[in-house]
């Protein structure tokens, strides 16, 4: 693997003591009204949050990884860690995958390094965000992606995102998702989501594959993969929650069975799959 474990842990680890002892800024003074000369405290409690960065980080343990319908990992638990910065809509992610028993290998093994640079804004109910993804995969080649996402701030809050990878995949991935949370006690909430996709590939990295399961010449073109889950979010002790979830991902039509059958590890193109995440944020 082209980033090593060590190496991974030690960039987060130097990326959190950086971030980690940035304070609040205070809010800026207003102008005295006239004839007014006493200077104008401001509470700490008015310092104005948005100033502030803000750094995450969480953990999920999974039955399965499964990734825009692929089946990545077979019959093993799979610990996937995750942290990220933020400022001024500007985010910084680095994510990773840790198979216990990757398939093939009969053993753990870190195969997956994933960092993303992004920028999000809102314009009213509108929110705009684009960013980038680097992808260090471990027994294939790296590759680059570009996207751009469109979402509402309206009933079922639409998303549409279209990634294009730039490198080794060639492509254009294009999801529509929809999500919605119900308020329930103690501050917790109901989580339900659901999104499709189309894949449309532009090398022969990606192709369609017959009925015996044997890969074609002819470039995958067509809707790839859908995904409806259920969640609970449970906050606790003011900073940090805990969210079980189960999910259900499947094939959008014969094509996409053929191509997602063909690529998996167990032979089956759906896939049902859940865990837990634990999440802290500052």
């Amino acid at each position: 693997m082209k980033i090593k474990i060590n190496k991974v842990f030690t960039t987060m680890f130097l990326f959190a003591f950086l971030w980690g002892p940035l304070g609040a800024f205070a809010a800026g003074d207003e102008p005295l009204p006239p004839g007014d000369t006493t200077e104008k405290v401001v509470p700490a409690s008015e310092a104005v949050e948005e100033e502030r960065p803000n750094l995450s980080a969480d953990v999920a343990f999974l039955s399965k990884y499964i990734w825009r319908g692929y089946e990545l990992s077979r019959n093993s638990l799979v610990i996937q860690p995750s942290v990220t910065a933020g400022y001024k809509g500007f985010g910084l992610n680095l994510w990773g995958n840790l198979d216990t028993d990757m398939y093939g290998y009969d053993q753990q093994k870190w195969n997956e390094t994933d960092m993303t640079v992004s920028y999000d804004h809102s314009f009213g109910p509108v929110g705009l965000g684009v960013g980038y993804i680097y992808y260090a995969l471990d027994g294939t080649d790296d590759t680059q992606e570009f996207y751009v996402s469109l979402g509402g701030d309206v009933l079922l809050a639409p998303t549409l995102t279209v990634y294009r990878d730039v490198d080794e995949y060639h492509g254009w991935y294009i999801d529509l998702g929809l999500s919605h949370s119900f308020d329930l006690p103690y501050e917790m909430t109901l989580d339900l989501g659901a999104s499709c996709a189309y894949y449309i590939s532009d090398n022969d990295s990606i192709v369609d594959y017959d009925h015996n399961g044997d890969p074609t010449t002819s470039r995958f073109k067509n809707f790839q993969n859908g995904l409806l889950s259920v969640g609970m979010t449970i906050p606790f002790a003011k900073y940090f929650s805990v969210a079980p979830m189960i999910a259900y991902s499947f094939p959008l039509g014969g094509a996409a069975d053929k191509m997602l059958k063909g690529t998996s590890l167990s032979n089956d193109a759906a896939h049902f799959f859940g865990g837990v995440t634990l999440s802290m944020a500052f």
